[in-house]
């Protein structure tokens, strides 16, 4: 994958752009263009997160400061290849003592920390470049950093076989051509299928344009 496709998904991602994030992102762009409203992705962390979390892709820390944990004091990891993003997270975060792990999630990713119990992947795989079966290889370079069982989710935007309104389709295309966001062959099907190859018990949802998805990591052999 060439480095330049790799960082433009994420160079948009600035102090100022960070600080307008939830407004602009979860509070317009999520609501109303891709249908998918920051409190059904907030509900689908709920669902699905531990206190043993790795958070990659981690935007404004919107979610991870919205969320209740299961505990008080949950092992927070925060993983990105953006330091803006990375530092803007943290700080909101702070209270929960968050690790940092500046990564590029691509290429095979050097961790030798206790594995964790959820993983959330949450508005990240429209943003990398290539098509779903080359991005979702971003798994298969996480997955070594779970335990048997941990979950697995988040929520990408698609094009393929999803509503979308011509405000939406005119952002998406806009946003493709700038290489923002790469998702014009992304389809239910091709996320499903790729998400199956690797994980157990994986459920994909339709939102609005957004396909939430969910699993689990398969437990080794006794």
């Amino acid at each position: 994958m060439h480095k330049d496709a790799v960082h433009a998904g994420q160079a948009a991602y600035t102090p100022f752009t960070l600080s307008l994030y939830d407004k602009a992102v979860l509070g317009v762009s999520c609501r109303w263009l891709w249908r998918c409203p920051a409190s059904r992705l907030l509900g689908h962390y709920q669902a699905n997160i531990t206190d043993n979390h790795l958070d990659v892709g981690v935007g404004s820390g919107y979610f991870l400061d919205k969320v209740r944990f299961p505990s008080s004091s949950p092992r927070l990891a925060l993983m990105d290849l953006n330091t803006d993003s990375l530092a803007f997270c943290a700080r909101r975060v702070a209270r929960y003592q968050p690790d940092v792990l500046q990564r590029n999630v691509l290429t095979p990713i050097d961790f030798d920390g206790p594995r964790f119990d959820s993983l959330a992947m949450n508005l990240l795989f429209h943003c990398l470049p290539g098509s779903l079966p080359e991005k979702v290889v971003a798994l298969d370079h996480l997955l070594p950093l779970l335990n048997p069982g941990a979950r697995v989710f988040g929520a990408t935007l698609l094009q393929g076989d999803v509503s979308r309104s011509l405000p939406a389709k005119g952002l998406m295309s806009l946003y493709n051509a700038k290489g923002i966001f790469s998702n014009r062959d992304d389809s239910v099907v091709a996320l499903r299928e790729a998400l199956a190859s690797r994980l157990d018990d994986v459920h994909v949802e339709v939102q609005g344009c957004a396909g939430l998805f969910h699993g689990r990591v398969r437990k080794t052999l006794p």
